[in-house]
């Protein structure tokens, strides 16, 4: 076996090490799974083998999951089976890591995992296999189910052994939610047996198999119940029925991984485990024939591990990697990348226009690195290194030897232009300079530069150490050599690189301000906020499109919409938000979240909030009850505005990579997951169909709704956007 080793004792104990060969992190591969088989044959032959201890030969985990890079081929075989024998055929592929687990747990000899490392999904499962689980007492551990956060289900055991472990109770939220758990959770909830040092792994595990031993688990005993009662006891139909529920309430039936999660447990758990085996594997290739999981397996696993670690990063370059690092203003988002900056190891010098604004901003990512020592995710030797890596200040000479210099001072072009100046001045000149602007066009800033070559638009979202997506914009001067830097820096920082050319609004803050503006189109024709809030969550959207806005701020949109329109003048077109907004803000003081008051009244010890009575009389409301034709409706329109304006931002050359497209809209403003994406959308409903729809909505609710060339092209060719020839479009 080239992936597994096996080293026996005189005890009659096998450690059995997984080492997946050409991977940095094990994952089952078919390799991998197929050399399963030959282990359970090696430990059932050998009569000198009395027990095993599975564990990884690599030290940064014990089986990350499924190798999906691998599996996209038979994912996409498995998506179009149809016939019965295709079908048949699907289950048993479906079925066969399932099969190879089950032979382990029934070996007839005791197995017992050591956990030296994260064990996800599929890896997971292997531990649940066996007989007993030991795992190293470490809190950056991370042990669960993450499927369904990509829309799939556990398909090797996962649904079946974890309720038979810990009961429905317990288990239905680690499955359907995907959130991993530290060993000492896990063993609090009872899917592991023991956290032990480290360095005590092994010994443990071998004197559970010399003390204890038992080979069978305990649902292949008789007279097992599953803990807490079964899914028809009284307990477990509350159970179940509280579930399904909350499955409703959060996920308003967009995503299927979670419906047949559900039914696998349901109706697994109710017969013997070979036949609860089964009946997940059938859901698996249910789930997998699903458009979603199509969509979110591409967008949220494939795509985001991709871009996250560089895909397309010219080869033979020499990597950028910046040693000292410049942030202008010291504000939540200039405090925030300076923050991103210490962490990564990048001494920054933090400047604002007095020393006290650069200290409160030290103080925000003090304050930050502190929040991480208490939460266990930072050591407090590495916070203390952090925080001598930021130098708060207001002397420009002091960016002296930067690399790279961040921009982050308010949306003023005059106030950006004089900070570009100050910092070129002290600048060398390989030294990138990166403005961090949401709306304002990259060109017109370049031309404060001394360097517009150097000169690029890196755009964070806030608030920075939560959000992982970074916008960088190429503007017509930038060169080649500074975007490549951009992306090699936005890396080196841990988070995730789209590149756009340069446009208003560039990518993400072009598209999503078409989902606000549609829920102010809505306002003004007379549809009651609720219903448009309400079906704007029920989309998938975090938030609907009126509360969204307050959560931006009304200011800020008052001040983006005036800016746009003195800079289009006779070409801009105005919308019903325009008016709206202007009076809440400039009539009425209303600013949104951020004092209390906008569309919405906030309770001031922030326990929630109610919509403000007087928005009736800025947009009376006609229609204040809905049906499911209106929810519809409201909810084409939502998406469809979205997906239209992503169509357009390719069809004009702004986003070029329907990846970085798709990834870009989940991660900055949180387009509906289940979708995998505005263009992931499209294609998911057909080019055809979606074009058809969109010119429906276009002769009653206007041109907005109008589909750009490449949409009527792809529908007419029946197309899609991840076809090649779009695919490699540069951006």
């Amino acid at each position: 076996m080239q992936h597994i080793s096996i080293e026996t004792g005189a005890d009659g104990i096998a450690l059995v090490r997984f080492d997946v060969i050409g991977r940095t992190m094990n994952t089952i591969t078919a390799a991998f799974s197929q050399e399963l088989e030959q282990l359970v044959e090696r430990l059932k032959g050998d009569a000198a083998i009395k027990g095993a201890i599975l564990t990884s030969g690599k030290d940064n985990g014990f089986i990350a999951g499924a190798d999906l890079v691998e599996m996209e081929g038979d994912i996409a075989r498995w998506r179009v089976a149809s016939t019965q024998e295709e079908l048949a055929g699907a289950v048993a592929d479906c079925a066969s890591l399932s099969h190879r687990l089950r032979a382990i747990e029934t070996l007839g000899k005791p197995v017992v995992a050591a956990i030296n490392g994260l064990a996800l999904g599929g890896g997971m499962e292997v531990a649940l296999a066996c007989h007993y689980r030991v795992v190293a007492d470490n809190p950056k551990i991370q042990l669960g189910f993450p499927e369904a956060t990509i829309g799939l289900l556990p398909g090797a055991g996962g649904t079946q052994r974890l309720p038979r472990l810990i009961g429905l109770q317990a288990a239905l939220p680690l499955l359907l939610q995907g959130k991993p758990v530290s060993p000492a959770k896990a063993l609090e909830l009872g899917f592991v047996d023991a956290v032990v040092p480290a360095a005590d792994l092994i010994e443990t595990a071998k004197a559970w198999l010399l003390s204890v031993g038992d080979p069978v688990a305990r649902w292949d005993r008789k007279g097992f119940k599953l803990p807490g009662g079964a899914p028809y006891s009284s307990a477990g139909q509350q159970i179940m029925a509280g579930a399904n529920a909350m499955l409703r309430s959060t996920s308003y039936g967009n995503y299927p991984a979670q419906e047949q999660i559900l039914k696998a447990v349901f109706e697994g758990t109710q017969v013997p485990m070979d036949a609860g085996l089964r009946i997940e594997s059938r859901r698996f290739l249910n789930t997998v024939q699903t458009p979603q999981a199509e969509a979110m397996v591409r967008t949220l696993f494939l795509s985001m591990q991709a871009l996250g670690k560089g895909q397309g990063r010219a080869t033979g370059r020499e990597r950028f990697d910046p040693r000292k690092a410049g942030v202008l203003g010291a504000g939540m988002m200039g405090a925030g990348i300076a923050h991103a900056h210490a962490l990564a190891g990048i001494d920054t010098v933090l400047i604002d226009v007095d020393q006290a604004a650069a200290d409160k901003g030290k103080a925000h990512g003090d304050n930050l690195l502190d929040k991480a020592v208490r939460q266990a995710r930072l050591s407090q030797e590495k916070a203390d290194a952090a925080k001598a890596r930021i130098r708060a200040s207001t002397d420009y000479g002091d960016l002296a030897g930067a690399d790279i210099v961040i921009e982050a001072v308010f949306e003023n072009r005059a106030l950006k232009a004089e900070v570009t100046r100050k910092a070129e001045a002290v600048l060398g000149s390989n030294a990138i300079f990166g403005s961090n602007t949401s709306t304002l066009p990259i060109d017109g800033l370049a031309d404060a530069s001394q360097r517009p070559e150097s000169f690029v638009g890196i755009h964070f979202f806030s608030p920075v150490d939560r959000m992982r997506l970074v916008e960088i914009i190429r503007g017509k001067r930038t060169s080649d050599a500074t975007i490549e830097a951009a992306t090699d820096y936005v890396l080196r920082i841990g988070k995730v690189p789209i590149i756009v050319n340069d446009s208003r609004g560039f990518y993400t803050s072009r598209v999503f301000g078409t989902y606000i503006a549609e829920g102010y189109e809505m306002l003004a024709e007379g549809i009651a906020p609720a219903i448009i809030d309400n079906v704007g969550r029920m989309t998938g959207m975090p938030r609907g499109p009126l509360e969204l806005s307050d959560d931006v701020a009304l200011d800020l949109l008052d001040k983006v919409t005036k800016q746009t329109a003195a800079d289009l003048g006779s070409a801009y077109v105005a919308k019903a938000q325009d008016g709206i907004v202007d009076r809440l803000v400039n009539q009425l003081g209303r600013l949104g979240r951020k004092n209390g008051r906008g569309i919405y009244d906030y309770a001031q010890d922030g326990s929630g909030k109610t919509l403000w009575a007087g928005l009736a009389d800025l947009a009376r409301p006609s229609i204040v009850s809905s049906d499911a034709a209106l929810v519809e409706r409201i909810r084409l329109r939502l998406l469809y505005r979205q997906a239209i304006e992503a169509a357009r931002c390719v069809d004009e050359g702004v986003i070029g990579d329907p990846r970085q497209a798709d990834v870009g809209a989940i991660l900055a403003w949180g387009f509906p997951a289940w979708t995998g994406g505005p263009l992931s959308f499209i294609d998911s409903v057909g080019a055809a169909t979606f074009a058809a729809v969109a010119d429906e909505l276009a002769r009653d609710h206007g041109d907005r709704f109008a589909i750009p060339p490449l949409l009527r092209k792809l529908a007419e060719e029946r197309g899609r956007f991840y076809e090649a020839p779009i695919r490699q479009k540069a951006a």
